[in-house]
């Protein structure tokens, strides 16, 4: 008798949207959804939260229309349980197709405290960490598409000149006749925000002898091809 096939869902990470590792120190994301389901619950919660009426084609132009977001219509829901309390949170994952270079946003949350009817306060919204793991699965994703060559220990450009991690602190020189300048922009922003960072941009600037608004233009422009995932309103870096 032959068996059946196992639901390709019965691993939330298998589509690689999220992982184990984009989750901050503290939350876990669960192997399978709530009630212990073996399939992909995304369409089903979005119906019931009316979020399926995007999808039907008499609303595609009123939806373009009145939204300046940049969605595409496949979000899918992941479910992440916070260790020390079990308050159990299920996000709402939506890549960005036309976004450059393309990214994934949170677009929705259900938030469960472990016990039915235990208050939500606003203070426990602010602390879902939806930021950090937007950023750690973007700053993933970009890293699978991005053509980096190693060798010997040494990164090599575009140009074929190596650079070493050590290489990435020292000044950048002049953008206009050192070759793969951007390149060298992104790597050393990479390596300040690996290194924790709070705001590599003004690192940067301090690095370089140059003003603030310099070094910022010069992570835009890094950004602009495509070396740099985008950035976020009202964060500094």
């Amino acid at each position: 008798m032959d068996l059946p096939e196992p639901s390709p869902w019965t691993d939330q990470s298998r589509d690689g949207l999220l992982v184990a590792d984009d989750l901050p120190e503290g939350w876990y994301l669960h192997l399978r959804f709530p009630g212990d389901r073996g399939d992909d619950p995304s369409l089903e919660i979005d119906e019931l939260l009316g979020y399926d009426r995007w999808l039907t084609a008499e609303h595609e132009q009123y939806r373009v229309a009145v939204s300046d977001q940049n969605e595409s219509i496949d979000g899918r829901w992941r479910y992440i349980e916070h260790i020390a309390t079990h308050t159990r949170v299920m996000i709402r994952l939506q890549r960005q197709t036309f976004a450059v270079p393309e990214e994934v946003r949170i677009t929705g949350v259900i938030y469960l405290p472990w016990r039915g009817g235990q208050p939500i306060t606003s203070q426990l919204l602010r602390e879902l960490p939806t930021a950090r793991i937007e950023a750690a699965i973007n700053k993933r994703l970009f890293a699978m598409k991005r053509t980096e060559t190693r060798s010997g220990g040494r990164i090599v450009l575009p140009s074929g000149h190596k650079v070493s991690e050590r290489d990435l602190l020292n000044p950048l020189g002049d953008p206009k006749k050192v070759p793969d300048f951007y390149e060298l922009v992104a790597l050393q922003h990479g390596h300040l925000s690996r290194k924790g960072d709070k705001n590599p941009s003004a690192t940067m600037a301090e690095i370089n002898g140059v003003a603030l608004s310099t070094a910022q233009g010069w992570i835009t422009k890094a950004r602009d091809r495509g070396l740099l995932p985008p950035g976020r309103r009202g964060r500094a870096g």
